[in-house]
């Protein structure tokens, strides 16, 4: 390899820094879950707003399960929660590691989580499109999803430095 190529090869200890990354932005993730839902039953206090179930309802579907639409699994909620939570979590890790960092990277981190949430609720038809919803509903789940992605990137960004950021590709070219 020549070195004007020498930049285009991934380090042999990337992909383990990766991991270390994922891993660390999987703690940051529980964080944020653990903040959104803290956020959550205090506005729900104040609102009366009661729980919603549609977590749990689309990762039974997922699984291959029929809940009723009524139903109100529990335990399956807190799966679905946290597990997203941590998942998501992961990714925001990789991205402090790779320099995607700061207040845009959360801003961009919330909006996947709410694409992440509605893709899958909708997908497996338990979900109703965001538009189909009140206003006052669209605007507190995207304040409560902001809240788990603030968190779980100062977090991230606290916890994983920048190590594998690159200035490769800095062109369209």
């Amino acid at each position: 390899m020549n070195r004007s190529n020498a930049h285009m090869a991934p380090s042999p200890g990337r992909p383990r820094q990766l991991g270390v990354a994922a891993l660390r932005g999987v703690a940051a993730g529980l964080a944020g879950v653990a903040a959104m839902t803290l956020a959550e039953k205090v506005e729900q206090r104040v609102t009366g707003r009661p729980n919603s179930y549609v977590p749990a309802r689309t990762l039974l579907t997922l699984l291959g399960r029929h809940p009723e639409p009524n139903a109100q699994p529990l335990i399956w909620n807190h799966v679905m929660h946290w597990g997203t939570g941590a998942a998501l979590g992961a990714l925001r890790g990789v991205w402090s590691a790779t320099g995607i960092r700061g207040a845009r990277a959360s801003l961009a981190h919330t909006v996947v989580r709410l694409a992440t949430d509605q893709t899958l609720e909708n997908a497996t038809g338990v979900g109703a499109p965001p538009q189909a919803w009140p206003g006052k509903e669209r605007r507190v789940d995207t304040l409560h999803k902001a809240i788990y992605s603030l968190v779980t990137g100062l977090v991230a960004d606290r916890t994983v430095p920048p190590r594998l950021e690159s200035r490769a590709g800095t062109t369209s070219h």
